[in-house]
C-alpha cells in the first residue's frame, strides 16, 4: 500500500509539473500573437489548473498550480515583465479568485473519485454476493441431482444381479437401458457443471467470442441434441437472411442443447420442439425453444434459472431436475451480454434467449 501511495503521488507531481510547463509555453504563444488581450493568459492558467484539480489527487497539487500561476502571471505578463510586484493593484483578487477556483474544483473532483471508487466497491460486492448465490443453488441443485440417479444406478445395477432366472432377460434389458440412460445423464450435468466453472473462474465472467454462422450453430447442436435423444423431433425455423455473431461456438451449442434436452424431458410430449432464430429486437438475435406440453409451474416462472429448478418426485424423471442446465444457461448468455427467460402458453412452454450483433457487442475479443 505504501508503495502504491508514493506511486500516485509521483503521477500527480509529474502531471502538475507537466501542465505547468505546457501552459505557461501556450500563454507566452498567445502574448506574442494576441498582446492586447492579457486576458487570454488568466484563461489558459484557469483551464490548466482545472485539469489539474481535476487528475491529480488531494488538494496540494492544485494548491501548487495555483501559486505557480499566478506568480507567472505577475513575473512574466504583468508589466513591468520579468519582475516580480506583489503591490500591483488586483494583484489580491486575481490570487484569490485562483484559489477558490482550486478549492472548489478540488473539493468537486474528490467528492466524485470517492463516490466512483464506492460505486465500483459496491458493484464488485454485489458480483461477488451474485457469484456466491449462484454457487450456493448449484450446490443445492448438485446435492439432488448428483446423488439421486447415483442411487438410482447403484439399486438398478444391483437389482441386475440379483436376476438369475434366465427369462427375466427383458427385465435385464430394462434395468440395463435405465442405467446407461442415468449414466448419460450425469455426463450431460458434468460437462453442464465444467462449463459454468470455466466462465465464473474468470474475474469478469466474459467468455472469447468470433464471429460464427448462426445456422452452422444450430445445425451442430440439433445434431448433437439428436444423439443424445433420438426420439426427439426438432423442428428448425431459420431466417433466409445470412446472420453471423459474436459468441462462443462450443457454449452457444450447450445452451441450444440443454434447452431442448429441457424441453424434450419435461414438457412430457411427443409433439415436435421448435426452434425459431428472429430478429425482432434491434441489435439483437433471438433463439426461441418451444414445446407443446404440459408447461412450467406458474410460481417456478421466475425463479427458474436460479440453480434450483422445479423437481417432482411423482414422475419417473423426478431426478432430472431442471435447474442445474437451466441456470447454466443464464450463466452463459450473460457472459454473452444477452437475456433468457421463459413464459407459458395455453399448451406448451418457451424459452428465449438473446444474442447481441456485432455492432452492439462492445466486449468482442478476437
Amino acid at each position: 500500500m505504501h508503495k502504491l501511495h508514493i506511486h500516485i503521488n509521483f503521477k500527480s507531481l509529474f502531471l502538475t509539473f507537466t501542465l505547468m510547463i505546457a501552459s505557461t509555453l501556450l500563454a507566452f504563444c498567445l502574448f506574442e500573437l494576441v498582446p492586447d488581450n492579457p486576458a487570454n493568459i488568466a484563461l489558459v492558467y484557469i483551464l490548466a489548473l482545472i485539469l489539474a484539480a481535476q487528475y491529480t489527487d488531494g488538494y496540494l497539487y492544485g494548491i501548487l498550480f495555483s501559486m505557480f500561476s499566478v506568480v507567472c502571471v505577475n513575473y512574466f505578463f504583468t508589466y513591468p515583465f520579468f519582475i516580480l510586484n506583489f503591490t500591483l493593484t488586483g494583484y489580491p483578487i486575481t490570487f484569490l479568485i485562483m484559489f477558490t477556483i482550486t478549492i472548489i474544483t478540488s473539493t468537486t473532483t474528490s467528492h466524485l473519485k470517492i463516490q466512483a471508487k464506492l460505486l465500483a466497491e459496491r458493484e464488485e460486492i454485489v458480483s461477488k454476493a451474485e457469484k456466491e448465490k449462484m454457487r450456493a443453488n448449484l450446490l443445492r441443485a448438485i446435492s439432488h441431482d448428483l446423488r439421486t440417479p447415483l442411487t438410482s444406478i447403484i439399486g438398478e445395477s444391483s437389482s441386475y444381479f440379483e436376476l438369475t432366472d434366465t427369462s427375466a432377460s427383458e427385465e435385464r434389458d430394462d434395468l440395463v437401458h435405465r442405467i446407461n440412460d442415468d449414466a448419460h445423464w450425469l455426463l450431460n450435468m458434468v460437462e453442464n457443471l465444467l462449463t459454468v466453472t470455466r466462465i465464473q473462474d474468470t474475474e469478469t465472467a466474459k467468455v472469447n467470442k468470433t464471429l460464427e454462422v448462426v445456422e452452422e450453430i444450430v445445425s451442430e447442436a440439433i445434431l448433437r441434441f439428436k444423439k443424445r435423444q433420438p426420439n426427439a423431433i426438432v423442428k428448425a425455423v431459420i431466417p433466409e437472411a445470412f446472420i453471423m455473431l459474436p459468441m462462443d461456438p462450443l457454449l452457444i451449442e450447450q445452451v441450444i442443447i440443454n434447452l431442448l434436452d429441457n424441453a424434450f424431458v419435461h414438457s412430457f410430449s411427443t409433439r415436435e420442439i421448435t426452434l425459431t432464430i428472429t430478429e425482432d429486437v434491434p441489435d439483437f438475435v433471438s433463439f426461441h425453444i418451444r414445446d407443446y406440453g404440459k408447461g412450467i409451474d406458474p410460481s417456478l416462472i421466475e425463479s427458474i434459472f436460479d440453480g434450483t429448478g422445479a423437481r417432482s418426485s411423482d414422475t419417473p424423471d423426478a431426478h432430472r431436475g431442471m435447474g442445474i442446465g437451466l441456470s447454466i444457461c443464464k450463466t452463459i448468455i450473460e457472459a454473452h451480454n444477452g437475456n433468457i427467460f421463459a413464459k407459458n402458453y395455453i399448451d406448451g412452454a418457451e424459452f428465449t434467449f438473446t444474442l447481441p450483433k456485432e455492432q452492439a457487442n462492445d466486449n468482442l475479443t478476437s
